[in-house]
């Protein structure tokens, strides 16, 4: 493969994975998921070596972790608040739906605006339902910064991979 393509292939990698951590700031945009599938596309077009596709794996480990703390995270301060699954999943729901109708922001104000409603809905107590919001918002923090570190895990191990080409 000629140096300059190579390069380029190196560099929309790296700006699609700098897309994807970035993009951990909203909360419902899969930005582990980007990074990831940058790796994948990396690997695919530049032809797995056996360093690529162990350490592909060690990434896809890394993925996974992510995305499920990413929901428990999220999920967990918010039900030791109070909140109710079905205030959860509708609020979650409520957040793709606001980013992908009105992106950047909709997902950021539709997801926490739901949860509120429906638990001051539920429990007809405007503290409690606070006391709920403010947990998902707790929750959200800390799922951002486990995240943005386990991103950049990711694209760490992938310069390895493609410095060691």
């Amino acid at each position: 493969m000629p140096a300059w393509l190579s390069a380029s292939i190196f560099w929309i990698t790296l700006v699609i994975m700098g897309v994807g951590l970035f993009g951990l700031i909203v909360p419902v945009f899969p930005g582990i998921t980007v990074i990831w599938l940058a790796a994948l596309g990396y690997g695919v077009i530049t032809h797995f070596t056996a360093l690529g596709w162990v350490l592909l794996a060690v990434i896809t480990l890394l993925f996974i972790g992510g995305v499920t703390i990413d929901n428990v995270l999220m999920g967990a301060k918010a039900r030791k608040e109070g909140a109710a699954w079905s205030s959860l999943t509708l609020g979650y729901l409520a957040g793709i739906l606001g980013t992908i109708f009105f992106p950047p922001l909709g997902g950021i104000i539709a997801a926490p605006l739901v949860v509120l409603l429906l638990e001051y809905l539920r429990q007809r107590d405007i503290k409690k339902a606070l006391a709920s919001l403010k947990g998902l918002a707790i929750g959200w923090g800390a799922s951002f910064v486990v995240r943005f570190f386990i991103g950049l895990a990711m694209i760490g191990i992938w310069l390895v991979w493609a410095l060691n080409r």
